[in-house]
Order: structure tokens, then C-alpha cells, then sequence
């Protein structure tokens, strides 16, 4: 970097943020088939790094404004999960409730910005402190670093270019040919029919292969453990035992709709179970101190943060009470306990590049389960609250990691987060609609599996264990205590870490059909074995990963378009 690099610039600006619309496409598609996300910081860093050196611009992105186009479209792709559109609003959906452009517009523009402004008075205690390496911001600061020292970065970089194409390509071919997606083993080779009945049967998916590489074996081999726990053994148990009907794959009467109640047990108890065990983390939250700023750091005014604090928490409130019906007290509550919340969140992310943004939601959920008994989209929404406050603020401190590591002015870091997120917020809403109305929700292209969870943990609280099917309750037990036992065995034998699965995947193998967590489980074990085989390349082999999610969620929004306009499949 040089001194006349600039700090800012528009086109920076602009171009991380219409790459954080396409990271926002992407992680809406990737998150309502698999219930979850995945960080945009990294691949809006190295689209827009490609973007300027493709068009042979005149002046190519400086080091910063790499920085703050990737600050940028970080902030547009995490609108996904900050907005609710991958948890709430499809949990109110899937529960019979229907919304209209501009109450969704309301409500996503409303609690955009909560976290923006939650983490930026953290920033000092935050960053710097003792045992916080945010790994996340971090990675990005060497990514941008790497792509400014010379080619061979950019060279590994372009595989996620071109597995992004392929992946897009054959995406594209299956909206034509569905078959290429889950060849029909079961009919060339019958005895797999019964297999099939419970969903073990072949998916060919870019996005499910890409995700396994990303997530590494262990969570592949949580998913594959839970998928035949839960479809395999359990699932034709509770048909035997007569509590469900022969509808297998239904919610309503089916073993699906049982299981569900066992995996949101082992999820709900492992994220609070695991909260409980970083209080060591949550205490330190409120009595850290951070490394001073260093010398010539730009600050934040205070009278940015306050009044945008104070103007997010306004129409916040004013969107609840609007859309859902909510007290204004009871939203002003949810927003004092989502600055808390935040808080714990940025400092386990600081720690564990881990964001526990569903067992924040939880708690928030449990305490609107007492003080508001019986209200369901109560005790949803003001969970989102605590959700958005969470996501935001854990990816702007990672973006402020990333700035501060590389001597970027967080002012302007700040300035493009606020335009990324104004973006997501302007394309989250038609993305999703988009997505909806082309395959509908809880179905085999989109079955929600995050909004399942969050639909199930509302109904006990708002209706009590009468929401449960006969016999659940039970599971529900059985679950919670494998939830506890799994991250206190992590915690109590440290040597055993490593072979302890996930109980969060296992939980989420419950939810989604078998087929998709055997699609994560191979592409993590073909990952694996290649960056055994090729150590070498293995930054090449993460770019990959993130090519193939990248790919099919881009493509898969395209071909939902196509769907929309009548354009036939096969």
C-alpha cells in the first residue's frame, strides 16, 4: 500500500455493493435449502479484485478500496440472516401468515441497521483485546493483502470464478433436466426403494458439494450421523409404533413432522447449552478492555452511532407494531436486550469465528415465552430483533478487524457498510419473494429447515407441549440431553474435540432430507482428501468450495425467474 492510496472512493463503494446483492442472492437460496449462511467478506473481496482487473480499468481497486468494497458486500450478503429472511419471516410464512412487499420492505429497512450501530461503540474494547482474533476478518486482511503481492493468489482466486460457472452451468441444465439432480436409482436398482421412502437417495448439487468443503468433515460427518439417526432409524420407529401416519415426508402427519421435534431438541440445547459454558466469554464481554487506537486512527463520532442507534430503534419499533402487532414496550425491551445479546455475540465471534446468532434467538424467545405467554409472532419477532442485532454486529467487527489489521480508516468502513446494507435491504425483499413464489416454502427445493426450527421452538412456548405430536415430548427430552452432552464433553476432554460431532448438524440433519446432508458429507470428504493429497493447493480448494455455493445460488435465483415467466423445465 502506498500513501496516496485512497481511503474512499464511490466506485468501491458501488461495486461491493452490487457484489453484495449477488453474495444476498446467493445466501437467501444456499440459506432456505440448508439453514444457513455463509460469510460474503472473502468473495466479495476477490470478485471485485477480479472485476477491475478483467475490465483493464485505468487505476485498478487500491488495497483500501478492496477493503471497502468488501466491507460492502459482506454488509449486503449478511441482510440474509440480519433481516430474518432465512429464520422469522419464513417461520410466520410457513404458519399461515402472509405479507405484502411494502411490510416487508418496513421491516427489513427497520432492523437493518441495529447491529451497524450496536458494535460501532464496541469497537475499541473490542478489537485488540486479549484472546479476540476475529479469524474471519482476519483471513480477509491476508486474502486482500495476498491479491495486491502478486499472481499467485489471484491464480487460485480464478478457481472460484470458473467452479462457479460450472456449477452454474449445470445448474441451468437441471432446470431443463430435473433428473440430472437425483437420478432415480430407486427404480434401476429396486431394493433402494425403501431407502428412498425416507429420503436416502442420490443429490447432485454444486451448492451441497460446496458447502461440505466449506464446512470441513466434522460438520459433514455430524450431518451424515444425524441424517441416519434421525431418517434411517427413528424415523420408521415412530411409523411402527403407530404415533404418525404412513405419509413419511409430510409434516402435518408424517415422520417428518416428528423427527423435526427431536432435531430442534438437540439444537435449541447445544446453542444455549454452549452459551452457558463461554459465560467465561459473556462476563468478559462487559469488563474487556481493548487495545488503544492506533496513532492517526480516523474515529467514529459518537453523534453517528447515537443517532443511528436511536433512529434504527425508532422505526424498529414503529415496524413491529405495524406489521405485527407487537407493544412498543415490548419491542423497546427486545431492543435493550439485543444490545446485550450483540454484545456476547461479537465476543464469541472475536473468539471462535462463531456466531451464535440462534441460541441468542432462543434466549430471547424463552424470555417472551414468560412475559408474553400465548403470543406467537411476539415471541418470533422480537427474537429477529435479537437476531439482526447479532448478525450485523459480528460482521462489522470482523470488517473492522479486517480494516483495522490493513490501517484502514473505520469512518469510511462504516460509511460503506451503511450503503451495503441499504442495498440487501432494497434486493433482499423481491429476492425473496422471487424465491418463494417460484417453489414455495418447506418443500424439496426450499424446505426451510431454520425457519422449521424456529416455527417449532414458538409453537411450544405459545401453546405449550399440546404443539407436540404423541410420543415427541420424550424426544424432545432425549434430544436436549445429547444437546448438553455434546459440547460439555468438547469443553470437559479437550483431547476429544476434534471427534465430538456437532450437535447443531446433527440437530439441522434431522430437519433436512437425508439426501442433502449425504450431498455435504461427500463434498467434505472429497475436500478433505484432496487437501491431503495436495496440501499445497489448499487455498485454491477453499476458493473452489465457495465457487460451487456461489454458482448454483446465483443460477438458482436465474432459473427461479425463468420458472416465474413460464419458461418450461423438464
Amino acid at each position: 500500500m502506498t500513501p496516496g492510496d485512497p481511503q474512499f472512493s464511490i466506485r468501491a463503494v458501488a461495486a461491493g455493493s452490487l457484489l453484495g446483492a449477488l453474495v444476498l442472492s446467493m445466501n437467501l437460496y444456499f440459506g432456505l435449502r440448508t439453514g444457513w449462511s455463509v460469510d460474503g467478506s472473502i468473495v466479495s473481496a476477490v470478485l471485485a479484485f477480479m472485476a477491475f482487473r478483467l475490465v483493464r480499468a485505468k487505476r485498478p481497486l487500491s488495497i483500501f478500496e478492496t477493503n471497502l468494497a468488501q466491507t460492502a458486500g459482506s454488509a449486503a450478503g449478511t441482510m440474509a440472516t440480519a433481516a430474518g429472511l432465512l429464520s422469522a419471516i419464513p417461520a410466520m410464512e410457513l404458519s399461515g401468515r402472509t405479507f405484502g412487499w411494502f411490510e416487508l420492505a418496513l421491516w427489513t429497512g427497520s432492523v437493518a441497521w441495529l447491529g451497524i450501530f450496536f458494535a460501532v461503540p464496541l469497537r475499541r474494547r473490542m478489537l485488540g483485546a486479549e484472546g479476540l482474533v476475529f479469524p474471519s476478518g482476519r483471513a480477509t486482511a491476508d486474502t486482500i493483502r495476498a491479491l495486491h503481492s502478486g499472481p499467485a493468489e489471484a491464480r487460485s482466486a480464478r478457481a472460484l470464478v470458473w467452479f462457479a460457472l460450472a456449477a452454474a452451468a449445470f445448474t441451468l441444465g437441471r432446470h431443463f433436466a430435473p433428473k440430472i439432480e437425483s437420478p432415480p436409482l430407486h427404480v434401476w436398482f429396486p431394493f433402494l426403494g425403501v431407502a428412498a421412502a425416507y429420503s436416502f437417495t442420490l443429490l447432485v448439487s454444486p451448492m451441497m458439494f460446496g458447502a461440505g468443503g466449506l464446512a470441513g468433515l466434522r460438520i459433514g460427518t455430524s450431518l451424515l450421523i444425524g441424517s441416519i439417526l434421525g431418517w434411517g432409524l427413528l424415523a420408521p420407529w415412530v411409523e411402527r409404533q403407530g404415533w404418525v401416519g404412513p405419509q413419511t415426508m409430510s409434516y402435518a402427519s408424517g415422520a417428518r413432522g416428528w423427527i423435526l421435534w427431536v432435531g430442534v431438541g438437540v439444537m435449541v440445547a447445544e446453542a444455549l447449552a454452549q452459551l452457558a459454558l463461554d459465560s467465561r466469554l459473556v462476563l468478559a464481554t462487559f469488563r474487556a478492555r481493548g487495545a488503544p487506537a492506533a496513532a492517526g486512527a480516523e474515529s467514529i463520532p459518537t453523534a453517528w452511532w447515537v443517532l443511528g442507534l436511536a433512529g434504527a430503534s425508532a422505526a424498529t419499533t414503529a415496524a413491529a407494531r405495524h406489521v405485527f402487532g407487537i407493544p412498543v414496550a415490548m419491542s423497546l425491551l427486545a431492543i435493550a436486550l439485543s444490545a446485550v445479546l450483540a454484545a456476547i455475540a461479537i465476543r464469541v465471534v472475536g473468539e471462535t469465528n462463531f456466531n451464535p446468532v440462534g441460541g441468542l434467538g432462543k434466549v430471547t424467545q424463552l424470555v417472551y415465552g414468560a412475559i408474553a405467554p400465548g403470543r406467537f409472532e411476539t415471541n418470533l419477532m422480537t427474537a429477529a430483533i435479537t437476531a439482526a442485532g447479532a448478525a450485523q454486529a459480528g460482521d462489522v467487527m470482523q470488517d473492522l478487524e479486517t480494516g483495522r489489521i490493513l490501517g484502514a480508516s473505520p469512518r469510511r468502513q462504516l460509511l460503506a457498510q451503511l450503503a451495503g446494507a441499504a442495498v440487501g435491504v432494497a434486493a433482499g425483499v423481491p429476492i425473496y419473494r422471487l424465491l418463494v413464489a417460484a417453489h414455495g416454502l418447506g418443500g424439496t427445493v426450499l424446505p426451510a429447515p431454520g425457519a422449521q426450527a424456529w416455527k417449532a421452538m414458538a409453537d411450544v412456548l405459545t401453546q405449550g407441549l399440546g404443539a407436540l405430536p404423541p410420543g415427541a415430548p420424550a424426544g424432545v427430552a432425549v434430544g436436549a440431553a445429547v444437546g448438553v452432552l455434546l459440547p460439555s464433553l468438547r469443553r470437559g476432554i479437550p483431547r476429544l474435540e476434534p471427534y465430538v460431532p456437532s450437535g447443531l448438524a446433527i440437530g439441522l440433519a434431522f430437519i433436512l432430507p437425508a439426501s442433502y446432508s449425504i450431498a455435504v458429507f461427500l463434498g467434505a470428504a472429497a475436500f478433505a482428501l484432496a487437501a491431503r493429497r495436495a496440501p499445497a493447493r489448499a487455498g485454491a480448494l477453499g476458493y473452489a468450495a465457495s465457487g460451487l455455493v456461489a454458482g448454483e445460488g446465483l443460477m438458482g435465483v436465474a432459473t427461479s425467474v425463468l420458472a416465474l415467466m413460464g419458461i418450461p423445465g423438464g
